[in-house]
């Protein structure tokens, strides 16, 4: 049986890597933020990752109290995985070290995977707070099959899992076209020129959406 290997350091950042610091272990954890995953499924939406390796994982993790194993059907016949409240609170440090990377994302290469409901995670990621609008309103986004949406209220946004009730903007697009978009390699203006980007609403609340999201709209200053 192999030793894991740890940093040896008396130090917070040392002990939270010792935990988390693995190859993979971050990315388990990102798939669970976005709620209840069973083992098959964390196996298909992590390809590169075999299975043994996800297993070790997994044990680790619940071992050391950040998931635990659930019966979201109540049946017993199939549990999954899911964060505990301690594992919840990576999910700032997660969102921060998302929006942080999204600078190094490059261009698409053809052994890249790319999933619809990382474009949740990336939209959370991508909030500024600061830029939340007074109104209250909502974005719908469509990434593929997954469909959320932003809310904003009280000057606070926060992402939503689901059809919006009435948006005041609905963008209609592909998860590579998306992470394009918030990686800055693409505006959502050429996004919509060459059909990779469907928006649909106001052009003032597309505007205020960019802007929430950080993004430039690569359309021409309004006088």
């Amino acid at each position: 049986m192999t030793t894991k290997r740890t940093y040896q350091q008396f130090c917070g950042l040392a002990s939270g890597l010792d935990v988390v610091g693995e190859r993979w272990t971050l990315l388990i954890v990102r798939e669970l933020l976005m709620g209840p995953a069973r083992y098959s499924d964390l196996l298909a939406n992590l390809p590169g990752l075999g299975t043994n390796l996800l297993a070790e994982r997994l044990k680790f993790l619940v071992a050391k109290g950040v998931i635990e194993q659930v019966d979201v059907r109540g049946t017993g016949a199939q549990l999954a995985y899911a964060l505990t409240p301690v594992g919840e609170e990576l999910r700032p440090v997660i969102l921060g070290l998302a929006r942080w990377g999204m600078e190094f994302v490059g261009e698409l290469r053809a052994e890249d995977a790319v999933r619809p409901q990382w474009g949740f995670l990336a939209v959370e990621a991508m909030l500024d707070q600061g830029r939340a609008s007074d109104a209250a309103e909502s974005y719908e986004f469509q990434v593929d099959d997954q469909v959320f949406h932003v809310a904003v209220a009280d000057g606070r946004a926060r992402a939503v899992k689901g059809a919006a009730t009435e948006p005041v903007m609905r963008a209609k697009t592909d998860a590579a076209t998306f992470v394009q978009i918030g990686g800055g390699h693409l505006t959502p203006l050429m996004a919509m020129v060459t059909g990779r980007l469907v928006l649909e609403g106001d052009m003032d609340a597309v505007v205020r959406c960019c802007e929430l999201l950080g993004l430039e709209t690569g359309a021409p200053a309004r006088q």
